[in-house]
């Protein structure tokens, strides 16, 4: 099946300009690109934001900035192997969670019971999909009752709200990828987004080797300049790409599919996957089809996670694209 970006042919004169003019001013990295796409990224998303090269990047920041190493982080087997293999490179330990049928994301039941028998410091919870998790308000708060770091994979939830709150405000810090298949790409690409002054900080050291005293022990995780002008672009094109997936699943795909997953009153899904709980013909596959305690051979009891894996497959949705 073809894949389709999100990307408007109207947008590319602009585009173009702003790559004229990196290679006019031979500024192509740490200018006012990556400042402008922070400073709408920011706008859009209620939060401070630093650009990173990758998701990778970002996440590292914020697992070195929280200090994890030697400490345990609870996971969803429900993601990307990006996600707990983070917390590895960080040096933590990781243990998996269940997550929910409902929604393929992180249960609040079996976050409680793994926080009694691990004592973790921190928890990443995955927006699965393109929505919002449906318990992350129950799981923001039982993390700041108990003292736990909060984190949010925002991976897959460029435009999703929930009662008007965007994905990354209920954590302490949450996590964008602006790789090629997202609903918002520039290639590659990744942001960070916090209310946390100091974090901030610290990520734009990070990303750029600890530059310049050197206290904060990063590597390059910078972003180019033109990488920076495609995110300018698509971040004011984010509101059309996500109102005309919205739709075209209310008018041509929920009709369909009723056995499909069924967003919260007021929830907007940023769409990154259509996930219905039928095999249909024509799919574009999973989300994830193994679990990553399946992958790194972990003898843990998800009975969901597992359920999920052989029981959830997507409905092709690109923006514009061949099913228009």
């Amino acid at each position: 099946m073809k894949f389709s970006i999100g990307f408007e042919k109207e947008d590319a004169k602009k585009l173009h300009e702003y790559w004229d003019d990196i290679i006019g001013n031979q500024q192509w990295s740490e200018g006012k690109f990556t400042g402008k796409f922070e400073e709408k990224w920011a706008e859009y998303n209620q939060l401070q934001s630093v650009a990173l090269s990758t998701w990778s990047g970002a996440a590292l920041a914020v697992l070195e900035f929280f200090n994890v190493k030697g400490k345990t982080v609870l996971c969803p087997s429900n993601t990307f192997m990006a996600t707990p293999l983070s917390v590895i490179k960080a040096g933590g330990r990781v243990e998996f969670v269940d997550c929910n049928k409902e929604d393929l994301c992180l249960s609040l039941e079996d976050l409680k019971v793994k926080i009694e028998k691990y004592n973790p410091v921190a928890v990443w919870v995955v927006h699965i999909g393109g929505h919002i998790a449906f318990q992350i308000e129950e799981i923001a708060n039982l993390c700041k009752k108990k003292g736990i770091i909060l984190f949010e994979d925002c991976a897959h939830s460029h435009g999703a709200s929930w009662n008007g709150k965007k994905a990354g405000v209920w954590g302490d810090a949450g996590l964008y990828s602006f790789y090629a298949t997202k609903t918002i790409s520039t290639g590659e690409g990744g942001m960070l987004v916090t209310d946390d002054k100091d974090l901030i900080e610290f990520a734009k050291e990070y990303r750029n080797y600890g530059k310049f005293d050197y206290k904060v022990e990063g590597l390059n995780y910078r972003m180019s300049e033109f990488t920076a002008a495609i995110g300018c672009v698509q971040v004011d094109r984010q509101d059309d790409i996500i109102d005309w997936k919205n739709e075209y699943a209310r008018k041509h795909l929920d009709p369909q599919y009723p056995n499909r997953v069924i967003f919260p009153e007021d929830m907007v899904s940023g769409y990154y996957k259509y996930i219905i709980f039928d095999q249909i013909e024509k799919s574009t596959g999973k989300v994830y089809d193994q679990p990553c305690h399946k992958i790194m051979n972990r003898s843990c009891e998800l009975p969901n996670t597992d359920w999920i894996a052989q029981n959830h497959w997507c409905v092709p949705l690109y923006y514009k694209g061949d099913e228009e």
